[in-house]
């Protein structure tokens, strides 16, 4: 509930991109409390499977047998990649169409087969330029399998990382802020143009995919989750996102909305005009070991252009990636209200609408590592105690960032 009274308490207070959402669900008499409408998971989950294959052929998308998806792929020969959840091989079908096909390990546990469920009923009621196309999906005895359409050029984290340090490709910024705002295109058109509005919850390098001409596609909505435009806010029963990208407030007890999609997309943002994974631990007891939190004291100091030259952008670039950290900055506020709407987002890296001032959205940790410095001060068998070293300071708000 203090979360909840900080997002009302300070919402007045924010820029108008931020306060988008805070006039769903409220009264018009300001004396009247806010009231919140909470989807659980439960309303929107399936109680079994041939349940789900039932509604979901309303939606009419391809139901392959694995026959098909065997010749398609010639016999599973050409894997694209891999992960916890399966294989991903390259197919093709008789009109010509390149596919990915993932393909679920046999033993489907109830946890992989709600995220195919998840993804299945989230992608074949979405249709956006900037969203990963799925084709239709095998659900039988001897396969369990999602067919998409192919990114020839694979993730943005592996254009970011893996190509890098082999020289295969270097993107221009003014690309790289294409990809930002395609992404950005497609997270606005779940958050506000479906009918339902979704929350994906793991956007990060790896879920963004680039085709021929690296135009971006948000992928994977295995942890999605649809929601009833009525409802301001959902509860979790358990956490969801990969840490470094995941929103604080996945990580409490307390009610989450599609902001926090907004916050991983600002730690993704970061990376790109970084072209570096936020924590280095080449760079650990430096400033730079941390890029959102370097590059916020960097602004906070008046010292961006040179921070963004350290990190070699070109001076004729230098305006667009200012722009894009002070983005950056607003999607990471600790309070979700304080964040933007992703349309917002869209407007501002094309410089559609100027760019306040962001607070600093890591004072927060700073605030924890007083509670834990406290705390051990506290059980101590002394009253003495001695601050902690600014470098230990420093290493303790990393560890906490990079749980959410």
């Amino acid at each position: 509930m203090a979360i909840i009274y900080c997002l009302k308490r300070t919402g007045d207070a924010l820029p108008k991109y931020a306060q988008a959402q805070l006039t769903v669900g409220r009264n018009n008499s300001s004396k009247q409390q806010q009231n919140y409408n909470f989807n659980h998971e439960a309303n929107i989950t399936y109680a079994t499977m041939e349940r789900f294959l039932g509604d979901i052929a309303r939606e009419q998308p391809t139901r392959f047998s694995a026959t098909e998806l065997t010749q398609c792929t010639r016999n599973f020969t050409k894997v694209l990649g891999s992960g916890g959840f399966g294989v991903v091989y390259k197919g093709k079908f008789p009109n010509g169409i390149h596919v990915a096909v993932k393909v679920l390990k046999e033993n489907v546990s109830k946890k992989v087969e709600e995220q195919f469920m998840a993804e299945v009923s989230t992608m074949c009621r979405t249709y956006h330029i900037n969203l990963v196309r799925l084709y239709g999906f095998c659900f039988d005895p001897t396969m369990k399998a999602l067919v998409y359409e192919y990114m020839e050029q694979g993730s943005l984290d592996n254009l970011l990382f893996r190509q890098k340090s082999n020289n295969i490709m270097y993107v221009a910024l003014d690309k790289l802020q294409d990809i930002a705002i395609g992404t950005a295109r497609g997270m606005a058109y779940l958050h506000e143009e479906c009918q339902k509005r979704i929350i994906h919850y793991d956007i990060k390098p790896g879920n963004v995919l680039l085709d021929a001409r690296l135009n971006p596609k948000v992928a994977d909505f295995g942890l999605a989750m649809l929601c009833n435009r009525d409802n301001t806010h959902v509860v979790m029963s358990g956490c969801r996102g990969t840490p470094g990208y995941a929103a604080p407030e996945l990580w409490t007890p307390y009610p989450v909305t599609h902001k926090c999609d907004v916050y991983s997309f600002g730690m993704l943002l970061f990376e790109i005009v970084g072209r570096r994974r936020n924590h280095d631990t080449n760079l650990s007891g430096t400033s730079q070991e941390w890029l959102p939190r370097w590059a916020y004291e960097r602004f906070d100091k008046g010292e961006l252009a040179e921070m963004l030259s350290l990190v070699g952008i070109e001076e004729d670039d230098k305006e667009k990636a200012e722009r894009m950290v002070k983005v950056a900055l607003w999607c990471v506020q600790y309070l979700p209200n304080a964040r933007p709407m992703m349309s917002s987002v869209v407007k501002m890296l094309e410089g559609g609408i100027p760019i306040d001032s962001p607070p600093n959205p890591f004072a927060h940790l700073q605030d924890n590592i007083g509670l834990i410095s406290e705390g051990d001060s506290n059980s101590s068998s002394t009253k003495s105690t001695s601050p902690l070293l600014k470098s230990e300071s420093s290493k303790l708000e990393i560890q906490i960032a990079n749980t959410y």
